[in-house]
């Protein structure tokens, strides 16, 4: 399972660590790389500044007909959808075809009037798909991110960073029927003939597409993904005039120089804490697994927050407060914990003062 949008108690704070890529040899303004299990920025550039998008905007555009649509209906284009400037699938009005269709359209050629074509089918309205993406956006957590329409095209509130990019993309990624069809290199969509315009696809090792962008005023624009071995790399720059070489440096370093170790198992012992009014100490146990990617010679350190002592009774299984997970002095995370056992409070079987005076 995706730790990063698992609904987990355990908080994942990313700590930057510049992958080993020299800094000039990365032309992009903005970038990071996202390890997605853990959370963790491998790389990061100005990474949370906001910036145009262009159709990098078409991933939450796709994911949207993905959850919400049946891919295999089928449409009729209506005249709203047709002539739209950009780039396009050249749709035409009256013409009939499916979602999977529009969204190979949408996905391989960039098609902005497939993007129209799908927003007015899944909403009513372009208006109200916007409404849809900036919701689903304030879900993820896109706090650099805000759509003014479903394509990409420059308008003033419509921008995002290359952290927000690369998380939507990871979470994407989790949806089957979106990672089919960026993957795909080239299909035959209702007559026509589509080509990816990912070159990585065909340059990276384990690529697995996601999506380019481009506009005069936002400059090229990618978000990749890649897997090997069962681990995902998501890497998403900006205004990069060199991003198909960004992309693979980028890539190969972060799978090159980073290993995901599981630092915690649920269960683990931590430590013990006295309890006081009880007899002798309570273990204190991590309630879930914590994992995070690490590069060679990293040492992260678990220390337990609060008081060295509780006051009994304390039951087994009852919150224990927080494990901090740190690195180089930094919070990387946090897991909540449990006591092992429970301990009994114990009661003082003092006299009343009448029965001792009864006794004399």
């Amino acid at each position: 399972m995706n730790v990063l949008f698992a609904k987990t108690a355990a908080v994942l704070l990313a700590a930057v660590l510049l992958l080993p890529v020299k800094a000039q040899a990365v032309s992009a303004r903005r970038a990071v790389v996202l390890e997605p299990v853990t959370g963790r920025q491998l790389f990061s550039r100005a990474a949370s500044q906001q910036a145009p998008m262009a159709s990098t905007t078409k991933i939450m555009t796709a994911l949207l007909i993905c959850e919400q649509c049946n891919v295999l209906d089928r449409m009729r284009i209506p005249k709203e959808a047709v002539g739209i400037e950009g780039s396009s699938m050249y749709l035409k009005e009256g013409e009939v075809l499916t979602v999977q269709d529009l969204l190979y359209g949408l996905m391989l050629s960039s098609g902005n009037d497939a993007a129209v074509a799908l927003a007015i089918y899944c909403a009513g309205t372009v208006e109200g798909f916007v409404g849809m993406m900036n919701d689903k956006a304030r879900v993820l957590g896109l706090r650099d991110t805000h759509f003014a329409n479903p394509n990409g095209l420059d308008a003033p509130e419509h921008y995002s960073s290359a952290a927000d990019l690369a998380v939507l993309g990871a979470y994407a990624m989790e949806n089957p029927i979106f990672a089919k069809t960026v993957s795909t290199k080239t299909v035959q969509a209702a007559g026509r003939y589509l080509r990816n315009h990912n070159k990585l696809l065909w340059l990276v090792p384990g690529a697995e597409g996601i999506k380019t962008g481009f506009t005069r005023s936002a400059g090229r624009i990618l978000v990749s993904s890649s897997q090997r071995q069962g681990r995902r790399l998501v890497a998403a720059t900006m205004d990069a005039p060199d991003d198909w070489r960004d992309h693979q440096s980028l890539l190969e370093a972060g799978f090159q120089n980073y290993q995901v170790e599981q630092l915690l198992a649920a269960g683990e012992q931590l430590g013990a804490r006295v309890v006081a009014g009880g007899e002798g100490k309570a273990r204190i146990l991590a309630a879930e697994d914590f994992s995070y990617a690490l590069a060679q010679g990293e040492r992260p350190q678990i220390v337990l927050g609060g008081q060295d002592f509780a006051y009994a009774p304390v039951t087994e299984g009852a919150d224990a407060g927080m494990a901090y997970v740190l690195l180089s002095g930094k919070i990387i995370g946090r897991v909540p914990t449990v006591y092992g056992e429970t301990v009994e409070q114990i009661v003082s079987e003092k006299q009343p003062f009448w029965q001792r005076l009864l006794e004399r």
